[in-house]
């Protein structure tokens, strides 16, 4: 099994002292079950429809407040669970892209989590969420076309020792680490604040792992939780 202990700088943790986020490692199993992430995202788009989580709108508020905190625009670039969450009330539901990758859509979106997904086996180093200092590189795409950009100096990203891997704390992913239903070796963040309940989250978590396990049977998955709350 793959060890990931991701990292959270001191600087961040004084912007955010409630931060608390589930790790979950996954060493994958051949996909056996590939309906499971579409069929869960379905029934999450219908719960959000249909009103959602109770907490839903503090969460995603206290999302906004942090992320002006740090000098972002929640209005142009939300956290990626209010993103997921206006597109849903605004569509009425989401494409299918992946397997996996509809799987923790689905999660984030029927828990108003920011749930991140990577490809451990791209990583260059641990994963570390830290304060900018705008020189550290960001692959992505722009116009269809490979790109790489830089973030502002303050800003909060995770990183790995090559650079960026999701800009704005959870706003948008780089492509080097991006995961698919291919990756052999997967990583799962659910990022939460003090609004959204311990419990909420902790459910999260089991519902996605469960997921995994019914998708990938004889998959093998280790889960901690980081922050306050964590034993």
């Amino acid at each position: 099994m793959l060890s990931v202990l991701p990292s959270i700088d001191q600087h961040v943790v004084q912007l955010a002292p409630e931060f608390r986020a589930l790790s979950i490692v996954v060493e994958a199993a051949p996909i056996a079950n590939p309906d499971i992430g579409k069929d869960a995202l379905a029934r999450a788009c219908q719960s959000v429809s249909a009103g959602g989580v109770l907490w839903a709108e503090a969460h995603l508020t206290a999302w906004a407040d942090l992320f002006r905190a740090f000098g972002a625009k929640p209005q142009r670039t939300p956290c990626s669970a209010e993103a997921l969450r206006k597109r849903v009330l605004r569509d009425g539901s989401l494409p299918s892209i992946d397997p996996v990758v509809d799987l923790y859509n689905a999660i984030s979106i029927e828990y108003a989590v920011p749930v991140g997904g990577e490809n451990v086996e791209a990583y260059v180093g641990l994963p570390r969420l830290s304060v900018a200092d705008g020189s550290e590189p960001f692959d992505t795409m722009r116009e269809g076309s490979a790109a790489l950009e830089f973030p502002e100096p303050g800003e909060v990203i995770w990183r790995d020792d090559k650079g960026v891997t999701c800009r704005r704390w959870n706003w948008r992913q780089g492509v080097r680490t991006r995961l698919s239903a291919d990756a052999k070796h997967m990583w799962f963040i659910l990022e939460s604040l003090p609004a959204m309940p311990l419990e909420a989250l902790t459910e999260a978590g089991d519902k996605l792992i469960e997921g995994l396990q019914l998708m990938m049977p004889g998959v093998q998955i280790e889960s901690v939780l980081i922050g306050p709350g964590a034993n």
